[in-house]
């Protein structure tokens, strides 16, 4: 193998080929990789979160420290979430989240607002056509929020993109776009209250073709009602919430979902945040787990 990667025909400029270099890059990438896959083995022993969501703060913040762009920080960021959800893979994490846009990001500038969507139809359709990470990791993506508050290219590609991954077994991808906490409760007990509604219309009808009547057994909406009508619905809750550039708000993000979450808010902003702040997330999440356990199963026992 070695020799091989050496090897070029005489009519190659080697100083272009550089194979020397070729070498050690190879060799420096291969022993990062058995590095990772060492410190991984090690975290498996202790217990691994099944879901992390992330609230991907930082970009904009990141461009004006850096003088660049101010778009070039959210294309960096992309790069960012495309390695997380790698590292994630190889960790057996099943669920991602991640909060992309917010409903009250429409409020920004509309120039910003034009830019993020023009990236946003720009990064799906690169997914839609360069399956390479997709298929590698097996991923089903899922959009969260209300996409018909999307511009119409934006939102079709993102459907595109749902029906061609939701075959798919793997890590399961679900991006928050655009979307908020109150709008998906708002929109869960909608859709409860129009199915109770339709259901009570149907039993009427049956009431007077001489069916005896529910009395009402159907009006009560529980916890478990709602449950099915989140956007989350057949997700397992976070175990790990993760909000970059050190902010210690939610933002209004999975506030039904997120009861017995571990929240983080590490300092890096979101294009700094690589595999090794990562893995100190998941180390705090140990170490917090026997806590987060013993809420969770006291909270069973008081349903």
């Amino acid at each position: 193998m070695t020799g091989s990667r050496l090897s070029f025909s005489p009519s190659v400029d080697p100083k272009k080929e550089k194979p020397d270099e070729m070498v050690t890059s190879g060799v420096l990438a291969s022993l990062q990789n058995f590095l990772r896959k060492c410190l991984i083995a090690v975290l498996s022993y202790g217990p691994m979160p099944k879901h992390i969501a992330f609230i991907m703060d930082g970009n904009r913040r990141y461009a004006k420290f850096r003088s660049i762009q101010q778009g070039a920080g959210h294309r960096v960021g992309f790069s960012a979430l495309i390695a997380n959800l790698l590292y994630c893979y190889e960790m057996g994490v099943k669920y991602i989240t991640v909060y992309a846009f917010s409903i009250d990001n429409f409020k920004r500038d509309p120039s910003e607002v034009q830019s993020l969507m023009q990236l946003m139809e720009e990064k799906i359709n690169e997914l839609l056509e360069n399956r390479s990470v997709i298929n590698k990791v097996n991923c089903k993506i899922n959009f969260w929020g209300n996409l018909d508050l999307l511009c119409e290219p934006v939102r079709v590609a993102a459907q595109k993109l749902m029906a061609s991954t939701a075959g798919n077994t793997g890590i399961v991808l679900s991006v928050c776009m655009p979307y908020n906490s109150t709008s998906e409760i708002v929109n869960a007990v909608n859709e409860v209250c129009s199915e109770r509604r339709e259901m009570l219309q149907r039993e009427h009808a049956g009431y007077g073709n001489g069916h005896a009547a529910n009395n009402g057994a159907h009006s009560e909406i529980s916890v478990a009602d709602l449950d099915q009508h989140m956007y989350s619905a057949g997700c397992p809750d976070p175990d790990i919430v993760i909000r970059t550039s050190g902010e210690t708000r939610l933002s209004n993000f999975l506030l039904w979902q997120t009861t017995f979450s571990h929240l983080q808010n590490p300092d890096p902003l979101w294009p700094e945040f690589s595999f090794r702040h990562l893995v100190w997330s998941i180390l705090q999440y140990q170490r917090a787990y026997p806590y987060l356990e013993q809420n969770r199963n006291l909270a069973k026992k008081q349903m």
